[in-house]
C-alpha cells in the first residue's frame, strides 16, 4: 500500500483513466449479460434500477471528496458534473449559462462512439440517463430540475453530441 506515496501525478492521472475505462467496460459487460439472458427491455429497466441508486452515491461521493455544499445550486452542480467517473473518459460540455440554468452535452461517449465504429445503431440510453442525471442533480441541490434535450433513441442524438441535458432552479 506504500507504493502510491511514490507515483507520479502523470502515472495517476493515466491510472484515473484506467479506473474509469475499467468500471465502463464492467457496467458494459454486466449490461450484455444481462441482456443475452433477459433481452434488452429487462436489461435497460434493471441497468435503470442500478443507475438511480449509483448516481446517488456518484454524487455523494464527490460532494465529500470536493468539499461541495449541499443546495449549492447550479455552481455546484457544474463543479460535480467535472468530477464524474464519465468526465475523465468523454468529451463533456457545459454551453448557453444563465443565472436559472444551463445546458450540459456529452459531446463525445465512449459507448456511442464505438458503437458507431462497429456500424451498430446508438444505444437507446435515454430512460437511463433520464434517471442518472435528474437523480444526479437532485442530489447536488434538490431544487435542481432536469429536463432531457436529446439523446438516444432520440433522431437528433448523435450529431452534434451524443446526449444532452438541461439543468435550471425555477
Amino acid at each position: 500500500m506504500g507504493n502510491q506515496n511514490q507515483l507520479s501525478t502523470e502515472i495517476m492521472q493515466a491510472m484515473l483513466t484506467d479506473f474509469a475505462k475499467n468500471w465502463l467496460a464492467h457496467d458494459g459487460l454486466w449490461f450484455q449479460a444481462v441482456e443475452r439472458q433477459f433481452g434488452i427491455d429487462k436489461a435497460i429497466e434493471l441497468d435503470r434500477e442500478a443507475w438511480e441508486r449509483f448516481t446517488v452515491i456518484e454524487a455523494k461521493r464527490i460532494m465529500k471528496r470536493h468539499n461541495i455544499p449541499e443546495q449549492g445550486g447550479l455552481e455546484a452542480l457544474k463543479k460535480a458534473l467535472g468530477f464524474r467517473l464519465y468526465a475523465f473518459i468523454n468529451t463533456q460540455e457545459i454551453r448557453n449559462e444563465t443565472e436559472s440554468s444551463f445546458e450540459f452535452y456529452m459531446v463525445d461517449c465512449r459507448v456511442q462512439s464505438a458503437r458507431r465504429r462497429k456500424n451498430m445503431t446508438l444505444f437507446p440510453c435515454k430512460s437511463v440517463g433520464i434517471v442518472e442525471y435528474a437523480g444526479f442533480a437532485r442530489t447536488i441541490d434538490s431544487r435542481i430540475q432536469t429536463e432531457c434535450i436529446a439523446c438516444p433513441p432520440d433522431p437528433e442524438a448523435g450529431k452534434e453530441f451524443y446526449c444532452g441535458w438541461r439543468f435550471f432552479l425555477e
